[in-house]
C-alpha cells in the first residue's frame, strides 16, 4: 500500500519504517526541516534499538522516503497515519492542536478516496473533531474514512512490539476501514480487535492508566516491605506467578515517566472529570508515583545524613533504559529535588546526556561513564537499569567513592553481595 505517517517521533518514525519494511511504500512527513532533513541524510534523531538499520534499509530498498510537505503525502497516499505530539496541558486535557491542523491541511489536500488513521493517543471523542474537521474543510466533497488505530509501542523494544504484537485494535466506522487496515496488518499475523471508534480511543488510555496503577501498587507495597523488614522482589515473584496478575510491571523502583503514562493518566483522569465521573484511583496511582520521587531523596539524606555539599552521583537520566527519552523521568526529578537541597549532581547515561545537557545545563557535572560519577562521590544512586550498569566493577567503584554508599533506585544489585564488598547499600522494599 501507499503509506503517509504525518509526524516522525517516536511512534511516526517506528511505525513508519515497519511498515516500509513489510513491503508498503511509506512517506513520513514532518514539519521539522531540520528533522527531515538529518534523515533524508540517514541521521536518525532518537535512540531506538535497531532502527537506524531499518530504516537505512528502507531508504535504500526505495520503500521510505521523508518530507515536509503534507499535501504531497496525502497525494501520494491512500492511508494516512496521524502521529503528532498531544502534549498535557496544564489541567492535564490533551492538547489537540496539531491534530487539528493536520486534518485541516488532509482535507485541503484530498483528491480522491482517503483513510485518515488516528495514531496518537487521543482523548475520546477525537476521531469525531477529525472527520468533523475533515468534512468542513473538504472542499472538493472527497470520500473518506476516519479510524483509530492506537499503538502499543515500549520505547527500547519498540520494533518488536510493532512487528509481535500482542494484539492490533482498529476503531472503524466502515467496512471499507476495516478491510484496508485489516488487510495492511495481515503480515504480522496478529490478533486484531475490531470495534467502534470510541471504544478504540478509550483502550489505549484504558491499558495504560492500568499498566501505571501495576507499578504503583507495587511501589506502595514496596513501601510496606520497608517498614516491616519483608523482601519487595519475593512478593512480587509470589504475587506476579498469579496467571490472572502476571509478573510484567511489578518492579518496585522510582515510579513510572515518559511520554505515555504521566500523560496519558493525566488525560483519562480529565476526560473521566468532564463527563461527570471522579476517577480517584487513578488520581491515587499518580499520587504514590510523585511520592516515590520523594521517598528516594529521603533515602538518600538517610545515608549521607546531611545533604548540603554532598556529591551524589546519579546513573542514569531516560525513563528507562534502551531509549534517550528523558520526557517525565523520574531521574531528573529526584536531580532537581537533590539540587533544592544543596547537593552537588554528578550524572551519566548511556544514551541520554545530550537530551539531558538541554534540560540540566550547568546544574550538574556531565560525565563519560558510571566510573566519574562515582569518582568522589558520597552515594551514588541507580535511576535507570541499563545492563552496564549491572556489569560495573564494584572493587573500583568502592575506591573511588569518598563514601561507599548505594542507593538502587531499580534493585538491580544483590543486597547481601553489595553489603559483603563493603557498601552501605538501600534498594526499594529489599532486606
Amino acid at each position: 500500500m501507499n503509506i503517509c505517517i504525518i509526524g516522525s517521533g517516536y511512534v511516526g518514525l517506528v511505525t513508519g519504517a515497519c511498515f516500509a519494511d513489510l513491503g508498503n511504500d511509506v512517506i513520513c512527513v514532518d514539519n521539522d526541516k531540520n528533522k527531515i532533513k538529518a534523515l533524508k541524510a540517514g541521521v536518525i534523531p532518537i535512540y531506538e534499538p535497531g532502527l537506524e538499520e531499518l530504516v537505512k534499509r528502507n531508504r535504500k530498498e526505495g520503500r521510505l522516503f521523508f518530507g515536509t510537505s503534507i499535501k504531497e503525502g496525502v497525494k501520494k497516499s491512500e492511508v494516512i497515519f496521524i502521529a503528532v505530539g498531544t502534549p498535557s496541558k496544564d489541567d492535564g486535557d490533551a492538547d489537540l492542536t496539531f491534530v487539528e491542523h493536520v486534518s485541516r491541511e488532509i482535507a485541503a489536500a484530498m483528491t480522491s478516496y482517503r483513510l485518515i488513521v488516528e495514531k496518537s493517543t487521543v482523548p475520546v471523542n477525537t476521531g469525531e473533531w477529525v472527520e468533523h474537521t475533515i468534512k468542513v474543510f473538504n472542499r472538493r466533497n472527497v470520500k473518506f474514512d476516519v479510524a483509530s488505530n492506537p499503538e502499543f509501542l515500549k520505547e527500547g523494544s519498540a520494533i518488536e512490539d510493532f512487528m509481535h504484537p500482542d494484539r492490533i485494535v482498529l476503531g472503524v466506522k466502515s467496512k471499507k476501514a476495516a478491510g484496508i487496515l485489516s488487510e495492511l496488518y495481515k503480515p504480522l499475523k496478529a490478533p486484531i480487535v475490531v470495534t467502534d471508534i470510541k471504544s478504540a480511543e478509550i483502550i489505549k488510555h484504558a491499558s495504560n492508566s492500568f499498566l501505571a496503577a501495576k507499578i504503583s501498587f507495587i511501589n506502595a507495597i514496596s513501601d510496606i516491605c520497608d517498614k516491616v523488614g519483608a523482601d519487595i522482589v519475593e512478593v512480587a515473584r509470589g504475587v506476579g506467578l498469579d496467571k490472572r496478575i502476571g509478573r510484567e510491571f511489578l518492579n518496585a523502583g522510582l515510579g513510572f515517566g515518559g511520554s505515555c503514562f504521566p500523560k496519558d493518566l493525566a488525560a483519562f483522569i480529565h476526560i473521566a472529570e468532564k463527563i461527570g465521573y471522579d476517577f480517584g484511583l487513578l488520581k491515587e496511582v499518580q499520587k504514590i508515583n510523585d511520592y516515590q520521587k520523594r521517598l528516594i531523596v529521603r533515602k538518600i539524606e538517610g545515608l549521607v545524613w546531611n545533604l548540603p555539599k554532598k556529591t551524589i552521583g546519579v546513573l542514569g537520566l531516560s525513563f528507562k533504559p534502551d531509549t534517550d527519552d528523558i520526557r517525565s523521568a523520574p531521574a531528573l526529578d529526584i536531580i532537581s529535588m537533590l539540587i533544592k537541597e544543596g547537593a552537588d549532581i554528578k550524572v551519566y547515561d548511556p544514551a541520554a546526556m545530550k537530551k539531558a545537557k538541554a534540560v540540566l545545563g550547568k546544574q550538574v557535572k556531565f560525565c563519560r561513564d558510571a566510573y566519574e560519577a562515582a569518582r568522589s562521590s558520597d552515594c551514588l544512586l541507580v535511576a535507570t537499569e541499563w545492563n552496564e550498569f549491572k556489569e560495573l566493577d564494584f572493587k573500583k567503584i568502592k575506591r573511588l567513592m569518598r563514601q561507599p554508599i548505594i542507593v538502587d533506585g531499580r534493585n538491580i544489585y544483590d543486597p547481601s553481595e553489595m553489603k559483603k564488598l563493603g557498601f552501605a547499600y538501600v534498594g526499594i522494599g529489599r532486606k
